[in-house]
């Protein structure tokens, strides 16, 4: 595209959010671009392996999800804060790709998902202080450029709020130009307060915590928008600013290799009271142009939402195919561990019958854990009341906790389930210890594989793979529900768990099986088709995976997950219409099978040919 087409391409966009200012924005927007246009990005396309002008994914892309320091090396120059260089050969990052190769991971996983890296004040790293830095007790750009020379990386470009100790925010605090418009001013004692209370109620929160925090400025006090907590102060997107300043971070991150970007909490961007400050049309367009400047500056990079709501409301930010690549399958977490808990699949098996394909090139991020808790609201109106009570209470008795949204009444509900996902699956009522164990192992593999079956791209949080339990302690010393699915890691600690707790090795020794399967597999690819077979058995979830009849490679898997704590046979001509199939994932896969018995919790990845 060339800077005349990508000019056309951008303006419509910035006069829908601008009006008359979109020219001036425009101006700005492209000068930070033709700077950036110097060093060349890179196609991520080519640089995944993947041929230009094809698809920008295929079976082989597994993320992780990790912190920067979830591994540290131990001893004083490992703990946060502790003395080392910027370029010290014992950085974090460098930490965490030591383990990924002595894990046998290194070629497995393609992606890593750096959670936010940069000085931050609050939320383990989502109240970003500055942006354009990493976070030195972490290193510095030369450490995350090493990282990504053997992995493709993934930033999160936290543009919604800000840390109330920015330099950003402090400019505002001193009245100072431009930066006195970048955040939202509220008056909630203005001549038209009951009308303004009113319309602040109608915002959608996703936190139980007010909407407004009170702050001391040069002019005298003011109120400004805080969604998620009065440490991350809201941006205004209303001023073209702050919209520029966002797109030179965006340049900067994909010069620094970002193969995905995610737009964290992006279905709050836009503000406008009388409505209710989700999903809103400005929002959309903030979306479609950073898609814009992401793909003319580094094709086949990808621009991810997170957008924690019920799907159809998620799946909105594909647009026409013009906006987000991907979108994360939030219902997936939920309703997987129900199925499991409950050893019935039907919710699931109903949702899988219901979601249709995403639109052409764009695909999900599937995931059962990720650092944030378990979110709720994607069960609106896939999980009746009594279901969605014994899933909470299954949560608290394994320890979990649930957080809570503040709704338009003032009433508060559930928004997510905060637990570990090993956790999640144990087996309290056993009484037998080993044997609860083995439930619990076996319960956290099967959901393991059902997500790494499902059509789209498989996210992998850390701590699935080493089978973390719950963080009680973490809770304990920050006061923060999250905690108990954050904790780090010291590389001795991390090499003495896996040496003598079996819990931890067995799952590590799984989860390197089940990838190692997966990705040679071209049924996984992204793009290949999916489609659910009901067998009439709530203990079963069952769906098909099919290359396209023009790939250059034709497969089909049939996938089995039997969720019961007992064993299940199927016969597998009469039941599912496929009469033979190789197990990939038996020991002794065999030539095929007429028939399957499936052990409890066990899952079959059939290999079929009619």
């Amino acid at each position: 595209m060339s800077r005349q087409d990508l000019r056309k391409r951008l303006l419509p966009r910035l006069e829908i959010l601008y009006g008359p200012r979109a020219g001036e924005c425009l101006d700005k927007i492209m000068a930070r671009i033709d700077a950036t246009r110097v060093d060349a990005l890179p196609d991520e396309r080519a640089a995944n392996g993947l041929a230009a002008n094809g698809p920008i994914w295929d079976q082989r892309d597994v993320v992780l999800i990790t912190y920067g320091d979830q591994v540290r090396f131990d001893g004083p120059e490992g703990k946060k804060g502790g003395p080392r260089s910027p370029r010290s050969p014992r950085s974090p990052l460098l930490a965490l790709e030591r383990f990924l190769a002595e894990a046998g991971l290194k070629g497995l996983i393609n992606t890593i998902h750096l959670l936010p890296c940069f000085p931050w004040s609050s939320d383990d790293g989502f109240s970003v202080i500055d942006y354009r830095q990493i976070d030195p007790s972490l290193g510095d750009w030369a450490d995350v450029d090493r990282l990504g020379r053997d992995y493709r990386l993934m930033f999160d470009l936290v543009l919604n709020h800000i840390s109330r100790r920015s330099r950003w925010f402090e400019e505002y605090l001193a009245g100072r130009e431009p930066y006195r418009r970048f955040f939202i001013e509220v008056d909630p004692a203005s001549d038209t307060a009951t009308d303004l209370a009113a319309d602040l109620a109608a915002v959608v929160r996703p936190r139980s915590l007010p909407l407004l925090a009170e702050v001391a400025t040069a002019s005298g006090p003011r109120h400004v928008w805080t969604t998620f907590s009065d440490d991350q102060i809201d941006l205004n997107y209303a001023e073209p600013d702050v919209l520029v300043e966002m797109v030179d971070v965006l340049l900067l991150y994909l010069r620094h290799g970002a193969r995905i970007v995610r737009l964290d909490a992006i279905a709050y961007l836009w503000k406008q009271l009388g409505t209710p400050c989700i999903h809103l049309p400005q929002t959309h367009q903030v979306v479609k142009l950073l898609r814009d400047v992401a793909e003319e500056l580094s094709p086949g990079s990808i621009i991810l939402t997170e957008t924690n709501v019920p799907h159809k409301e998620n799946v909105s930010y594909f647009g026409d195919s013009d906006e987000a690549q991907m979108v994360y399958q939030f219902s997936l977490a939920p309703l997987l561990l129900e199925a499991l808990l409950a050893g019935d699949g039907r919710l699931l098996m109903d949702w899988l019958k219901a979601i249709p394909p995403t639109p052409p090139a764009t695909t999900v991020l599937n995931f059962t854990a990720s650092h944030d808790g378990i979110g709720v609201r994607p069960l609106e109106g896939l999980m009746p009341p009594d279901r969605f009570k014994n899933l909470i209470d299954a949560v608290r008795v394994r320890g979990g906790q649930v957080s809570t949204k503040r709704g338009p009444d003032g009433s508060d509900s559930p928004y997510e389930l905060n637990i570990s996902y090993f956790s999640a699956l144990a087996a309290p009522d056993e009484l037998d210890e080993l044997r609860g164990r083995e439930i619990q192992i076996a319960r956290f593999l099967a959901s393991q594989a059902v997500m790494l079956s499902l059509v789209g791209i498989p996210a992998v949080y850390f701590h699935s793979l080493v089978a973390t339990c719950n963080n009680m302690k973490g809770v304990a010393e920050t006061a923060r529900p999250r905690s108990i699915n954050r904790q780090k890691f010291g590389l001795g600690q991390l090499r003495a768990i896996l040496a003598h707790e079996e819990a931890p090795a067995r799952v590590l020794s799984s989860y390197r099986r089940l990838l190692s399967i997966r990705i040679a597999q071209p049924a996984f690819h992204p793009d290949a088709t999916q489609a659910a077979i009901d067998l009439g058995r709530r203990e079963l979830v069952t769906f098909l995976r099919e290359t396209s009849p023009h790939s250059f490679e034709q497969q089909k898997i049939l996938v089995i997950a039997n969720l019961a704590p007992g064993p299940q046979t199927i016969d597998l001509p009469s039941e599912t219409g496929y009469p033979s199939g190789a197990d990939l994932l038996a020991e002794d896969p065999g030539k095929g099978l007429k028939h399957l018995t499936l052990k409890p919790y066990q899952i079959a990845w059939l290999q079929v040919y009619k």
